[in-house]
């Protein structure tokens, strides 16, 4: 499947054209991304980026499609991070949290990509950029007073290079826990406890 030319596809990466509408919900369709996604980020929305259905991947031929959707919404994010708020404001932990969960949506459909891709530079090298700017945002949001649980397990952990198995295993705790918690996502009062624990430890 062509969807756009490669041309077409260098311009609409590097923000000097737009494509219309139809090649748009073209690019959307190849990559599996809800109708209208690519327009929202470009407005500076927050999307929900659902990975493939029915367990299937981005199939080779629709890789360069793949990436140039991808590099227009890192280019909306990295737009997000850069309109932040200085860390002291009390509005900063929240915008935060917003920009993290449209990484950690991103870093999950490429790594998934990069399985499929045989190899594309292009989708592996989408997909340190991704997780670079994610951990360099991580540093920031948990330097803050207001720091959530998980942004200081996740600088903690990466300091210590402790893996999410291995940060897990030293709390006794399932994986998991670890990859919820650093997503934002409820834990346990117990493994809430264990958490603080551990951070404790690595923090000396």
């Amino acid at each position: 499947m062509k969807v756009i030319t490669a041309p077409a596809l260098i311009a609409f990466e590097k923000g000097r054209t737009w494509p219309r509408e139809r090649t748009r919900a073209m690019l959307e369709e190849a990559v599996q991304w809800p109708a209208g996604s690519l327009a929202r980020l470009r407005a500076g929305g927050s999307v929900f980026f659902s990975t493939p259905t029915g367990g299937q991947e981005p199939a080779g031929e629709q890789i360069p499609a793949f990436a140039g959707a991808v590099s227009v919404a890192m280019n909306a994010v990295g737009g997000a991070i850069e309109a932040l708020p200085a860390e002291d404001d009390p509005a900063f932990t929240a915008r935060a949290r917003t920009v993290l969960a449209d990484l950690r949506q991103l870093e999950s459909i490429t790594a998934q990509a990069v399985r499929s891709s045989q190899g594309s530079a292009e989708v592996i090298k989408t997909l340190v950029t991704i997780r670079t700017r994610y951990d360099a945002l991580m540093t920031r949001a948990a330097a803050t007073a207001d720091a959530t649980l998980g942004q200081r397990l996740y600088t903690a952990r990466r300091e210590a290079n402790l893996s999410v198995a291995e940060a897990a295993a030293a709390m006794q705790t399932a994986p998991e826990v670890v990859s919820d918690a650093e997503s934002e996502k409820p834990v346990s009062a117990d493994d809430h406890q264990r958490i603080e624990a551990l951070i404790a430890t690595l923090r000396g």
